[in-house]
């Protein structure tokens, strides 16, 4: 894993002790701010890698420090934390490349893993990647740099690596939202519960974009999964 300094951005005093006292165990330096405001002035202060940004917040909002830190520092990578996202806000996440959501409420080996894999795919080597994981992994860092066709090319690879599998599935409709394919969006959430009929982020997509579930945001990963085994 690359060691980078994080920023962590929320106004929950409590949420930030938290996330700071995980990263702690990573060895990984972080910084806090409680507001929008105060972290595009640590930006402008200190080199930080990765952003770790609550959604909804007081004054300035997340999605408003997301699109001013694409402007400034589009290299930096951005885990969306939050408990209060809807679809719209998650689509325009997405297509400033914030790829990574975690929802509150989360444990500290939660965000340890998240964290770990936000960092550790920027060592895959695009060239020499042939595994199911590695080309996930790849399809989430070009979404962050917002290279959305070399993303698709890599979930393609994914499954032809391992068709058997419904992530990659889940995430290229996800992809097909971002572009407002719908119909597109859906018929890849339903591939990805033929493989795995139990498999939470495709289910919570659909049923939000068939209208079953209201209020939701878009489910990139094993969320409900992540739920179990909390410590």
């Amino acid at each position: 894993m690359v060691a980078k300094s994080v920023l962590i951005v929320d106004d929950e005093k409590n949420i930030r002790m938290t996330l700071s006292q995980a990263l702690e165990v990573l060895n990984l330096e972080s910084d806090t701010a409680v507001n929008g405001e105060e972290a595009l002035t640590k930006l402008e202060e200190k080199p930080f890698g990765l952003i770790l940004l609550d959604l909804k917040m007081p004054g300035m909002d997340g999605m408003e420090v997301l699109r001013r830190v694409r402007e400034t520092r589009p290299d930096i990578k951005v885990v969306i934390i939050t408990a209060h996202g809807t679809i719209e806000s998650a689509v325009a996440a997405l297509k400033l490349g914030a790829v990574d959501f975690i929802q509150k409420p989360f444990a500290p080996r939660e965000i340890r893993e998240l964290v770990t894999r936000v960092l550790s795919r920027e060592t895959i080597d695009a060239d020499t990647a042939s595994t199911y994981e590695e080309h996930i992994e790849l399809a989430k860092k070009c979404i962050g740099d917002r290279a959305f066709d070399a993303a698709r090319r890599h979930l393609r690879q994914a499954i032809a690596a391992d068709a058997s599998k419904p992530e990659a599935f889940n995430i290229l409709g996800v992809l097909l939202e971002v572009d407002g394919d719908k119909l597109e969006a859906q018929k890849n959430y339903r591939a990805a519960l033929a493989l795995d009929p139990a498999y939470g982020p495709a289910d919570e997509n659909l049923s939000r974009t068939v209208g079953l579930t209201r209020g939701s945001g878009i489910i990139l990963g094993k969320d409900k999964d992540a739920q179990e085994g909390r410590q």
